[in-house]
């Protein structure tokens, strides 16, 4: 099922064959329409140059990041901490996967495993962790031994292949945030 997450068609194929693009994408999707999340990777890419290179994200001065986040349109509506949880999570992919973001999940031994690498990253919290394992079981074909305990159990981002299942995802979205915020 190909990914449909943006208007943009380059945006969408970006993600489905560049793990560092679905990465940040998902560090992005927070506090923004999934629209924007998602395209952010790309647009990111074109203030690069056209690259999306893990090491330069990581290497790169913090101010110069943060200044490309805020180049008009902003890539995020806090662009300043979204430059630097993505840098936090390129400079772990570069420590931790020697730079190959595949390897996340390419090289986890069973669901535990891979919830536990993607956890680790900065910018996952549990429920990012748990959507970022349904995308890669629907959309990658990514399924260790076990993942369904670790995956999503409700219709999130990974579900999303036209329109009105955007809308539905928008639509749980706000429902469990509304959940939550009753709870506390």
């Amino acid at each position: 099922m190909p990914i449909v997450w943006t208007d943009n068609p380059a945006a969408n194929q970006l993600l489905e064959s560049d793990p560092l693009a679905l990465l940040i994408g998902m560090v992005l999707d927070q506090q923004v329409k999934m629209e924007k999340a998602f395209g952010g990777p790309y647009e990111l890419k074109q203030r690069l140059g056209g690259r999306l290179d893990v090491r330069e994200i990581a290497e790169m001065e913090p101010e110069r990041l943060d200044r490309i986040f805020r180049e008009r349109p902003a890539l995020h509506r806090f662009p300043g901490n979204m430059a630097r949880r993505v840098q936090a999570m390129a400079q772990a992919v570069v420590k931790e996967y020697g730079g190959d973001a595949a390897s996340v999940w390419r090289d986890a031994r069973d669901g535990a495993d891979l919830s536990a690498r993607i956890s680790k990253l900065p910018g996952f919290g549990e429920m990012k962790t748990r959507i970022m394992i349904s995308i890669l079981a629907k959309k990658f074909d990514v399924r260790p031994p076990g993942w369904e305990k670790y995956a999503a159990t409700w219709h999130s981002v990974a579900d999303v292949d036209t329109e009105e299942s955007m809308v539905h995802a928008r639509e749980v979205k706000r429902e469990m945030k509304a959940a939550k915020a009753a709870k506390h």
